[in-house]
């Protein structure tokens, strides 16, 4: 298993000084993935809950940064590490600008993007981007159209149900193929990622739970000739006393769970240390802590 960090962007970390700093030592420590998340809009009252808690938004997430905008500081910072989207609510974007800014960011990072994709939990922010709640896992299969089309070889044309792009050229390419990630855990959404994904963005989940919902994604058919599917593992730690959740502890006891999450057949996971850290120092302190204690 490899490990990566979340990068800074919500709450008192959203400033571009923060990305840039945490990007630079989490390199220098030996990560090997930074991941942003996106958050479009944070309602007073909820339409749809959180998903998580007792339902209500976290506070940190009234501030944030653009994953986009977050990738491409990392990305300038940065040589090694890949660059993943975790998630980036698609159906919210239009897709050919959605192309255009995921190449633009593979380009800056010469090559190092993952796209990693989902649906929003939010009805509030399909409200505020004008786009139906309905149907939006119809508009993400279609997306996923228009960005291999837009991927592919020149010209390119796309006539489906959501979006029309006539006959032209989309210049330039990614640097290689981006890897496509999805996230979900409906079996619609591990049926859509073995068909369609390189990857499965996962949560962390009581161990029994994640290996049944590894076990489904590999029971799924994947067509002839695609390698198969990796799972990238967010763990939002809650450091301190153990307690019932499964990334809730101190450092050494998430290690284990990380560590039995890679015997289930998890590649990646990374840890999201802004929900549990307010300054900077403390955020790449903890960081420090979980990269020395993990042993691939």
């Amino acid at each position: 298993m490899r490990l990566g960090l979340g990068l800074p962007q919500f709450g008192t970390f959203a400033h571009p000084d923060h990305v840039r700093t945490v990007a630079a030592e989490a390199e220098a420590m030996g990560f090997a993935s930074l991941w942003a998340g996106e958050r479009v809009h944070a309602p007073y009252e909820l339409l749809t809950p959180y998903p998580g808690g007792d339902g209500t938004m976290p506070a940190q997430m009234r501030a944030g940064l653009d994953p986009l905008l977050t990738l491409s500081i990392a990305a300038t910072a940065t040589t090694l590490p890949r660059l993943g989207t975790s998630t980036l609510s698609a159906p919210l974007h239009s897709p050919i600008q959605l192309a255009r800014g995921l190449t633009g960011l593979d380009l800056l990072s010469s090559g190092r993007l993952i796209a990693g994709l989902g649906l929003s939990w939010s009805r509030d922010e399909y409200n505020a981007a004008g786009v139906p709640w309905t149907e939006r896992g119809a508009r993400l299969d279609e997306t996923l159209d228009v960005l291999g089309a837009a991927w592919g070889p020149d010209p390119i044309e796309h006539r489906g149900r959501f979006w029309t792009i006539s006959a032209g050229d989309f210049q330039p390419k990614p640097q290689r193929k981006i890897p496509v990630y999805l996230g979900g855990g409906s079996d619609a959404a591990l049926r859509r990622i073995a068909r369609r994904a390189d990857g499965w963005l996962a949560i962390a989940l009581p161990l029994d739970a994640l290996g049944r919902m590894l076990r489904a994604l590999r029971e799924h058919p994947r067509d002839a000739g695609l390698a198969p599917v990796r799972t990238v593992l967010r763990v939002n730690p809650e450091l301190g006393p153990p307690g019932s959740r499964p990334v809730q502890g101190p450092v050494e006891q998430i290690v284990d769970y990380l560590h039995a999450a890679a015997e289930l057949g998890v590649e990646e996971a990374f840890i999201d240390l802004q929900f549990t850290c307010t300054t900077v120092p403390e955020l790449l302190d903890n960081a420090a802590r979980f990269h020395s204690t993990f042993t691939p």
